[in-house]
């Protein structure tokens, strides 16, 4: 469960709150206090869990919202992904979409509104989706258009799997790249920036990012789970791989060491983190998948990955029990910084 600004304090403090996703401990605090269990309710909400997961007359159904800030355009693309992307990292398969759509006062056209909903449309038919409700509204305050997205999926048998589900031994596997989100959103919200130094042609294969190697890990969770068993996958989004490894960690009650020349950085993205001085480690990754699988399995994962032409690689592994995470950089092991304040927002904020 992600929840975006960032603040440190107790409950009830006034201290303002920060651009990002709340501090983990406070997190953690509200949930304990304020989020309840119920007759059907499986998966409930925890740190590091992606999804909800209900039972009602028997039937699994995923639960999932997701909102899209960071982008002024293509917005309705990328609420379906990202919230298809955390139905399938707990098994399920993306089946029904809502949206609900906030439009800048005094900016927004008809054609803005259709542009959305054809995004909407056009994301939900490649994940297997359909959109099946939601609102929208002229909103003042907003200054770009907000598409909050909730999606609602199904299991075909009774497997779930969680973040909790990752254990000592594990192999872990990302696949195609960190940053890959990042990269995407920087093209397309700061061309005028980023003209200065690259050529169009760049900036316009990195606005292409979104697309390819694209931010959806529907695939990518599909066929891993055909090379099974899979014990957990978890899908980094704001705060990067750093704070996906980190929740994961505190989902599934073991340590995690990672190695930092074992994680890949697509050239397009190492470059513009370069550019602007930011860690790609702590940028929004959505696009990669992060999979925890038995060591004896990893081979096959990646193989089977491989076949559907999804680049992959082993790049740590889970450890004993404890909550913490660490790196090894040229050979000597630190604790991994946890990001809880993506850093995109040193940039975009």
């Amino acid at each position: 469960m992600t929840v975006r600004s960032g603040a440190t304090g107790k409950d009830g403090d006034g201290e303002p709150l920060k651009t990002g996703k709340l501090p983990v401990k406070l997190l953690g605090r509200l949930l304990k206090k304020y989020a309840g269990s119920a007759r059907g309710l499986v998966v409930g909400p925890s740190i590091g869990m992606d999804a909800a997961v209900l039972e009602i007359n028997g039937t699994l159904i995923a639960a999932k919202s997701d909102p899209v800030t960071f982008v002024s355009d293509n917005s309705g693309e990328y609420a379906v992904y990202v919230n298809a992307n955390d139905i399938a990292v707990m098994g399920g398969a993306p089946r029904w979409f809502l949206a609900s759509v906030l439009l800048p006062e005094g900016k927004a056209t008809a054609r803005t509104a259709a542009n959305i909903f054809r995004q909407l449309n056009s994301a939900c038919s490649e994940v297997g989706a359909v959109l099946c409700g939601g609102h929208t509204e002229v909103t003042p305050g907003v200054s770009r258009p907000i598409v909050t997205g909730h999606m609602l999926g199904t299991f075909k048998g009774r497997k779930i799997i969680t973040s909790a589900g990752a254990k000592k031994g594990d192999a872990l596997i990302l696949t195609k790249g960190i940053a890959i989100e990042a990269t995407s959103v920087i093209a397309r919200e700061l061309p005028e920036e980023l003209s200065k130094a690259f050529s169009q042609t760049f900036i316009n294969r990195c606005a292409r990012y979104f697309k390819d190697p694209g931010i959806s890990v529907v695939k990518d969770a599909a066929e891993a789970m055909k090379s099974g068993p899979i014990n957990a996958m978890h899908d980094p989004t704001e705060g990067g791989l750093s704070a996906a490894l980190h929740e994961l960690s505190i989902a599934c009650g073991c340590s995690i060491t990672v190695e930092k020349d074992l994680i890949e950085v697509l050239p397009e993205s190492r470059a513009l983190c370069d550019y602007f001085g930011i860690d790609p480690l702590g940028a929004i990754s959505s696009g990669a998948l992060l999979i925890s699988a038995p060591l004896s399995r990893a081979g096959k994962v990646i193989e089977g990955l491989r076949a559907a032409s999804i680049k992959s690689a082993v790049i740590g592994r889970v450890e004993g029990k404890g909550r913490s995470v660490r790196i090894i950089v040229d050979g000597k092991t630190k604790k991994l910084k946890h990001f809880e304040r993506d850093e995109l927002t040193r940039i975009l904020v």
